[in-house]
């Protein structure tokens, strides 16, 4: 370990997986350090079974679950966009070579009490009970707009400018109610809040094209998941960085993170050895007193044995519930999965219900969520904060990633590595290196 090096990481969890993976990469020498004996840190996948029930502390789950062995538990379950960035970093770096992903069955959004299929078609949007008549075809002509939409074609723009006029106007131009208009931010765009209303257009049509263009790829519904859960996820990431000369190490632990007079990084300590560096990358539980509590997030694991209702007995799902649906400021998250994508024993569901703490009663803020899954046979909560990192690390050299937040999809993850590599690295990430560099063997 008295060495040095070009990064230092600290956490196997899944962003600095893909931020040694990419650091690596792109020719930095690189520690990758865990004081767990496990990888995936606060994003880790539970298994056996027993674990988890131990993990909660409530009573061994005993035979009626099947063989604990046969389970794989998330701790933060989160679906990957077909066509989205995650799905391209795997590609573009050989790493589903160590992977096989499922299509997810269904994507559902609630509006009213129920749920109804996201519509991503003309043809879906005309046959859609989430709107009337003539909002339909409204929305159709949004679909084709959105279709036709081409970036670097102004002609296909008509006469939007979507640099200038914002996703509100781009709405109304186009007649949209309320109601579709919620459901396509929050369930097509995947937005959060509706903060994104005053937000130039372009970013609004770009994630509606995402969606559609996920979709496209395997028809179900544009999202996949890993078999065996997501817990082989940095796993594969971690390969990727050996190959390239990273160096590992798990159950080690961390000391200090050594500053110099100025504040500025210069190496980590672990007992009396001392690793050399420009750089640290780190989720916020190693260096708690340079992150902020921005709010907290309510996950629920709940184990059932049957699908959910109104879903043509999906295997696999996810259910967006609005925020102004149930008079909240932030979305309900719904996912499912099960024994299909060997996360369960044979006949079970796993479902993650999910949202942003928003009162001081954060189980009643889920109960929409939980309504709609019928009975549960066992449910595990977890209350945990989010934390983001108080500057940008650029004077300390120190990047903190953010906690994960309530979605049940990759896409803020990437947007958050992304952004903390282009930190570090002063560069954007040149995805066309490693296709080049890694050849035709480890493609």
């Amino acid at each position: 370990m008295d060495e040095e090096y070009d990064a230092i990481v600290l956490g196997t969890g899944l962003k600095e997986c893909i931020l040694s993976g990419m650091l690596s990469v792109s020719g930095k020498k690189v520690l990758h350090i865990d004081r767990n004996k496990y990888y995936g840190g606060e994003s880790a996948s539970i298994t056996p079974l027993e674990e988890l029930f131990q993990r909660f502390n409530v009573d061994a789950p005993g035979d009626k679950y099947g063989r604990g062995r046969d389970w794989n538990v998330d701790l933060i379950p989160k679906f990957l966009m077909a066509n989205g960035l995650l799905v391209k970093l795997l590609i573009h770096t050989g790493v589903t070579r160590y992977l096989e992903f499922k299509s997810v069955e269904g994507s559902y959004v609630y509006k009213g009490g129920k749920i109804s299929k996201v519509p991503v078609d003309q043809k879906e949007a005309l046959a859609s009970d989430l709107m009337g008549m003539f909002e339909k075809r409204r929305f159709r002509n949004f679909l084709v707009y959105i279709q036709d939409f081409r970036e670097d074609d102004p002609k296909t723009w008509k006469d939007i400018d979507p640099n200038t006029m914002s996703a509100q106007v781009l709405y109304e131009k186009f007649g949209l109610d309320k109601n579709t208009q919620d459901f396509t931010g929050h369930a097509l765009a995947l937005y959060r809040d509706d903060n994104y209303l005053g937000e130039p257009a372009l970013n609004t049509i770009r994630r509606i094209k995402l969606y559609s263009d996920s979709l496209a790829r395997y028809g179900k519904s544009p999202y996949l998941y890993p078999m065996y859960g997501l817990g082989e996820l940095p796993q594969g990431f971690a390969r990727l960085s050996a190959i390239y000369g990273g160096t590992y190490m798990l159950d080690k632990p961390i000391d200090e993170i050594v500053l110099d007079e100025g504040g500025k990084v210069v190496g980590v300590r672990s007992g009396s050895e001392v690793a050399r560096c420009k750089q640290v990358y780190c989720d916020p539980s190693y260096f708690p007193q340079k992150t902020h509590k921005k709010g907290q997030v309510i996950r629920c694991i709940c184990l059932l044995d049957h699908p959910i209702a109104n879903t043509k007995d999906a295997l696999s799902t996810q259910i967006i519930i609005p925020q102004k649906q149930v008079g909240r400021n932030s979305d309900i998250y719904v996912s499912l999965i099960s024994y299909t994508h060997q996360v369960a024993a044979k006949g079970w569901f796993i479902v993650m219900v999910s949202t942003t703490v928003e009162t001081d009663n954060p189980e009643a803020e889920i109960k929409p969520g939980l309504d709609l899954l019928g009975p549960i046979t066992q449910k595990f909560v977890s209350i945990s904060d989010y934390l983001v990192a108080t500057d940008k690390g650029l004077e300390s050299q120190i990047f903190i990633s953010e906690s994960y937040d309530a979605t049940t999809h990759f896409e803020t993850t990437c947007l958050d590595v992304l952004d903390i590599f282009k930190r570090g690295t002063g560069e954007e990430f040149d995805f066309s290196k490693i296709k080049h560099e890694l050849g035709d063997e480890e493609q």
